[in-house]
This record gives C-alpha cells, structure tokens and sequence, in this order.
C-alpha cells in the first residue's frame, strides 16, 4: 500500500475494525433486531454495533475531534477545526436483502474543508481511500477518473428518492432525460460506493439529491482526488443541500446541464 498519513492509518484501522462485526451479521439478515427509522429506510443492530466501533475507535486515537453520525447525529468535540463525518453502513437497505454491495464511509473535515475519506465495501475487500494533495487508492492502486468525454459512451450512476420523500417528479425527468443521451444509467444503492466508482473509473458520473453528508464526504474526496469534479447540482453546497454531481472534467459540465434541463 502506497505510504498513508498517521490519520489515515487511524480511519483505515476504524474502519477495518468496524468491518469484522458488519461480516458476521451479513447473510444472517433474517435475525437481526430490525427497527423503522422512517417511510423505507430502516436501521438495524449491524449499523449501531458499527457506529459504536467507529465512534471509540476515532475518539481514541483523535481525542476532542467532532463528529456528524448518522444514528447519533452532531457530538460537538472541544477540537472545532476537525470533524469526522461517519456513515456506518452505507447501503442498508442492501445489507438487510443480502444484497452484498454495501460500505463503510469515513470522511475528514478540517476547518470546514474536507481533506480524507475512506470507503470500505467489505465483502469485496475493496478500500477506497484518498487525502487531500495525495492522490486516491483502491487498495494500492492509484484512481484516476475516466477519461471519456462523449455523453453517448458514458455510463452514469443515480439514486431513487425514497418512497415518502419528495423529488420523484423531478428524479424521473432527470432520468428520462440523461437516459436519452448516454450510454446508460445504474442504481446501485450505495452513494458512498456510486463516488468511489467514478473515482475508479468505473461510472462516468453520479448525481443525487437529497443525500446527508454522511452519504457523500468520503467519497466527495476520492473522486477530487482521482482528477474529478464534485459540485451541487444547481450551484451551491452539495454538503449543505445534498444535491450532488461528479464526474470527470470532459462531462461534468454537460451532465449538470443535462440535469437542469429537466
């Protein structure tokens, strides 16, 4: 592996410990305590043990740094200029089917300005990481975004509002109309991983919205670092709105544009 950072090395350990417990409790879906969040969402045991593993991992190691969690939300830390941005189980819907595509996401804010994330799919044993100014890795392998710039060839990743929330309209003109000038659209379930792929290469783009910073922190980094762009759909702050897009330089623009034309 290409040399990590000491607060790298932290993440990776985090996350890598955090794994174990989520294998175990994969393929055995049928006897987790399972409870509703929300309309289609759901949280279960496997997402709390991971975030409890998470949460005194990082804390051990970085003492005072904050945290945004999915299940336990804002813990103000007494260090303001670093934030960890956690996600335990990014594709839970997945992980509760035995759909086995599904991650851990770890992302680094300082001063406001995100500079690491990690995204772990544990049963591919593929790690994602990337910090600022250093490149992304897939294990070892350095990204690099792809390189296609014709819409027609290119292949692009999305994400289904949950039933209960707002956007179906809009989400299915968007389709309809990226649909039309591209090679195809996937919906894999898992944001952080949709990220993680246009880093490596393997989507041209993804674009949600109504995502958390959970969602997309981590990956925001990988894909930055493997040459891409990340952007809110309609020009302000994907972290604030949710609202995101990324892609390589030769479609970014075009798939922003495509999108607003819906």
């Amino acid at each position: 592996m290409p040399q990590a950072s000491p607060t790298m090395n932290v993440m990776i350990a985090a996350a890598r410990k955090a794994a174990r417990a989520l294998a175990r409790d994969f393929g055995e879906v049928e006897n987790l305590q399972v409870s509703r969040k929300g309309p289609s969402d759901f949280v279960s045991s496997a997402d709390i043990k991971s975030e409890k593993t998470l949460f005194e991992e990082l804390s051990k190691a970085r003492p005072g740094y904050s945290f945004l969690m999915e299940e336990r939300g804002v813990v103000e830390g007494s260090d303001k200029t670093h934030r960890w941005i956690v996600d335990p189980l990014d594709g839970t819907s997945n992980f509760l089917h035995a759909i086995p595509h599904f991650a851990i996401s770890i992302g680094l804010e300082r001063e406001g300005v995100l500079v690491a994330g990690v995204v772990y799919n544990i049963v591919r044993d593929e790690l994602f990481w990337a910090e600022k100014g250093a490149g992304a890795y897939l294990n070892d392998r350095r990204l690099r975004v792809a390189s296609r710039t014709d819409m027609r060839q290119a292949l692009f990743a999305t994400g289904t509002p949950f039933h209960g929330k707002p956007g179906h309209d809009l989400f299915l003109r968007e389709v309809e109309q990226v649909i039309a000038k591209t090679a195809g659209i996937r919906r894999f379930g898992a944001a952080s991983l949709d990220l993680a792929y246009v880093a490596a290469g393997r989507f041209d783009g993804f674009w949600e919205r109504g995502l958390a910073a959970w969602d997309v922190a981590a990956g925001a980094v990988l894909v930055r670092e493997a040459g891409g762009i990340v952007t809110e759909i309609d020009g302000d702050d994907f972290m604030k709105t949710g609202a995101i897009l990324a892609s390589n330089t030769g479609l970014a623009s075009q798939l922003q544009q495509t999108l607003r034309d819906s």
